[in-house]
């Protein structure tokens, strides 16, 4: 009885024409329709004539094991709601709850789908809307038991402060999370607890966290505390891995980072006893260097990019270890490449490649220098030039981040037919 009152005064408020900004928080609604249309099935697959059409102020319901309605079945019903809203340009965070499915669309942009069995369980994502009129849609089905069907949004200024938290009830983060929210940061000690008692185990669960960090140009240390298994990636970029069972356990690793947006993501998994997880970073000082500099394939200012499964390494060339790939015989869409980025001083240096004694059967392998005066180009045989230095010229720098060397797989060889060595690039003042 109480579930149909709340209906038939959601209903007479329409006619009343009363704000929406009554549960929907500040979203600006002075051009906004007032109220939801919305559509009740007898069944779970929003099919045929609707048992009941109206409008409500809101998307706020617990009917718990009752109806939405007197003609609506307290089991087995589905439901959808359209209302077209008005919004200043920005990020907004969009939170669902809900017990069965739902789905959530944003000018026919499916932002939340979420169309399983579960219990109440609440799922958060960010979308940027441009000014203007928008329509949102959501559709929502009961199957038995508890009836739950929540949807709000609010406009977020500090969007990129906040982790993507994406749980799960396995400790592989496979299929659907369980729960989806935004954390603060990546600082837990759970103990022998659970991050959500009532939706995720106390064992037995993994998370991906993503975030976007706006980061000067720097090399920087991240710093990771987990027990058990984590991964963190920079930019794509595998940098640390310590996916298996252990005690906490820290763990660091560098990395060069030229400036702008990095996306950082970081993995993790529980499998029994106590469950910490735990990320810093920080800039590693480092004044530009008025001597001979060397970064190898293994320093933090060596960044590559493209397919993974393109990279091989060999434990030979400078300093013993090697990064190498095959050639793409053209600019294709997924090619692999990578960056040495020096910390120089501002004046002139000599640029020298190491060319290692294997992996090199290309004969354009094609270097550009970034430099103070522009970006040059030197095409390099390597399979002539093996177990040696090969200079590549003089060049005025900067001793800014923008003084890098760069080489790709494309050498417009016959495709997969050259192997190309990434190893070591060297500065020498002139």
């Amino acid at each position: 009885m109480f579930q149909r009152i709340r209906y038939i005064i959601g209903f007479a408020l329409a006619l009343l024409l009363v704000s929406p900004a009554l549960a929907q928080g500040p979203i600006e609604p002075q051009h906004s329709e007032p109220f939801w249309e919305v559509s009740y099935w007898n069944n779970m697959t929003l099919s045929g004539d609707p048992a009941v059409q109206g409008s409500e102020a809101y998307i706020d319901w617990d009917w718990g094991s009752g109806s939405p309605h007197a003609s609506v079945n307290a089991d087995h019903f589905s439901a959808r709601w359209t209302r077209y809203i008005d919004l200043s340009p920005g990020t907004y965070r969009v939170v669902a709850t809900s017990d069965d499915g739902i789905r959530v669309w944003v000018d026919n942009d499916l932002i939340i789908d979420r169309w399983t069995d579960h219990p109440a369980t609440t799922y958060t994502t960010h979308k940027y809307l441009d000014a203007g009129h928008h329509l949102v849609k959501v559709e929502y089905y009961e199957n038995r038991g508890r009836a739950v069907a929540r949807v709000r949004w609010t406009k977020v200024e500090d969007a990129g402060q906040y982790w993507r938290g994406e749980y799960y009830n396995n400790t592989s983060l496979s299929g659907s999370p369980s729960l989806v929210r935004d954390d603060p940061a990546v600082d837990f000690s759970w103990g022998s607890g659970s991050p959500a008692p009532s939706q995720i185990d106390a064992d037995g669960f993994s998370v991906r966290w993503t975030r976007n960090l706006d980061l000067s140009a720097n090399s920087y240390r991240f710093r990771m505390t987990v027990d058990d298994g984590a991964r963190l990636y920079v930019n794509g970029h595998l940098l640390i891995d310590a996916w298996q069972d252990q005690p906490p356990r820290t763990y660091t690793g560098d990395i060069y980072l030229p400036g702008g947006s990095v996306t950082v993501q970081m993995e993790y998994y529980e499998n029994r006893g106590h469950a910490t997880a735990w990320l810093s970073w920080e800039p590693v000082a480092s004044p530009p260097v008025d001597g001979i500099v060397i970064v190898d394939d293994t320093d933090p200012g060596f960044v590559k990019g493209g397919p993974a499964s393109g990279w091989r390494t060999a434990a030979e060339g400078y300093n013993g270890h090697l990064t190498w790939t095959r050639n793409s015989d053209r600019s294709r869409r997924n090619y692999n490449w990578a960056h040495w980025y020096a910390e120089l001083a501002a004046r002139d240096y000599e640029v020298f490649v190491y060319i290692p004694y294997r992996y090199t059967t290309t004969a354009q392998a094609r270097y550009w220098i970034s430099h103070a005066d522009g970006n040059t180009l030197r095409v390099v045989d390597q399979s002539a030039n093996g177990d040696r230095w090969v200079s590549l010229g003089t060049y005025r720098f900067r001793g800014s981040h923008d003084d890098y060397v760069s080489l790709a797989d494309v050498t417009y060889e016959s495709y997969a037919s050259r192997l190309v060595a990434f190893d070591a690039v060297k500065w020498e003042p002139r």
